[in-house]
């Protein structure tokens, strides 16, 4: 039917205004129609708060009584910090629910669809499924690998350098640019960097309020829910009076001797350990244990390095590239280290976007990978 499209859409709608906040829950978005109009909607807006379904329940109140109700993401069905979404439905008496998508959750998967069905409620779902897992990628792939959503962001000339020689890079991208690297950055549950680029540049990679370019409530709801920042030093190499510590606490991942873990706990910091060798850290397994601290979605700030250690492995789901109209010329540094010999080893990407923002062009590309 072409209304509940148009419904599911407005909840999908509703639903991105978590985009940057509902860590580490999923963003869902809630509408309540009854006599083909819109009687109550609403969309969860960070985790240990009312559900989308409580929101819009509460405004259509007495009216939910025999209306349908669109929601991005199958009910949930299972007590966490707040109570089933399932059971309000069923006590508000709607008679129809449509959905996206099932919940990916093993705690939910599909029981409650089955509990609403229980109930004598018809159920539909799969309307509008890609767009709503597309929003929710990172929450989706948490739940079914147990690894978070690897998002890598990069800014490069159109020679495709990142730096010049003796690594200076500021600024290679221009303002509309950089808003939208901070946005991402606030979306993001995680931003991740190495040792090399928080020595080179003085980095912090924090959230700032004057480069969002949200209103007031988003920013809000963003800058309240910073990304947890990760540091990969396998050596330890960075010392604790650099900027990228002084700006907050900060998650170490190290494969070094856990002997300084009290000197970084005493100033508010995380050691992580994680297996490596040769002083390089596990990224795989890095990503695993972020994953358990409730990262959906990680976004690689790194150098050369590092950026190519993500993609030999076959650990990014999405490149971010932002090109600058400059030529930094052949002594630059590259994109990333990424030696290849044979045409044969070149990785193949596609491309989902590519788009002007401000003076600059933003690809967004995802790895081919064989099925």
């Amino acid at each position: 039917m072409n209304s509940d499209h148009a419904y599911m859409a407005r909840a999908l709608e509703l639903a991105r205004k978590g985009l940057y906040s509902t860590h580490p829950n999923p963003r869902v978005g809630c509408v309540i129609v009854k006599d083909d109009r819109i009687i109550g909607e609403g969309w969860h807006a960070k985790a240990g708060e009312p559900h989308a379904e409580v929101h819009a329940l509460r405004k259509a109140g007495d009216k939910a009584r025999g209306a349908t109700a669109y929601v991005t993401l199958e009910p949930c069905s299972h007590h966490g910090r707040t109570p089933p979404c399932a059971d309000a439905l069923v006590n508000a008496g709607v008679a129809r629910v449509v959905a996206a998508m099932q919940d990916p959750n093993p705690q939910v998967g599909g029981s409650g669809l089955l509990r609403l069905m229980n109930a004598g409620i018809a159920v539909q779902s799969g309307v509008l499924e890609a767009e709503a897992r597309a929003l929710n990628a990172g929450f989706i792939k948490r739940m079914e690998s147990g690894l978070p959503f690897v998002r890598v962001k990069l800014a490069m000339s159109l020679d495709g350098r990142t730096a010049m020689a003796n690594g200076e890079s500021k600024w290679i991208t221009g303002p509309a640019a950089r808003s939208a690297v901070q946005r991402l950055r606030a979306r993001s549950s995680v931003v991740l960097t190495g040792a090399d680029t928080v020595l080179a540049d003085d980095a912090r990679l924090t959230v700032r309020n004057e480069e969002l370019g949200l209103g007031a409530e988003l920013s809000a709801l963003a800058l309240n829910r910073p990304p947890l920042r990760v540091l990969v030093d396998g050596r330890l190499r960075v010392p604790l009076d650099v900027p990228f510590f002084q700006a907050g606490p900060v998650v170490v991942a190290t494969c070094a001797a856990a002997k300084a873990r009290d000197r970084y706990l005493e100033d508010g910091h995380e050691l992580l350990a994680v297996p490596g060798s040769n002083g390089h850290v596990d990224l795989r397994k890095l990503l695993s244990e972020l994953a358990l601290k409730g990262a959906n979605e990680v976004l690689v700030e790194a150098g050369p390095r590092l950026a190519g250690a993500f993609a030999r492995l076959g650990l990014v789901d999405e490149y971010q590239i932002f090109m600058a109209p400059k030529l930094l010329g052949s002594a630059a540094r590259p994109l990333m280290d990424l030696p290849l010999a044979r045409m044969a080893e070149a990785q193949s990407l596609k491309i989902v976007d590519m788009r002007a923002v401000g003076d600059d062009w933003r690809i967004i590309a995802v790895p081919q990978r064989d099925e």
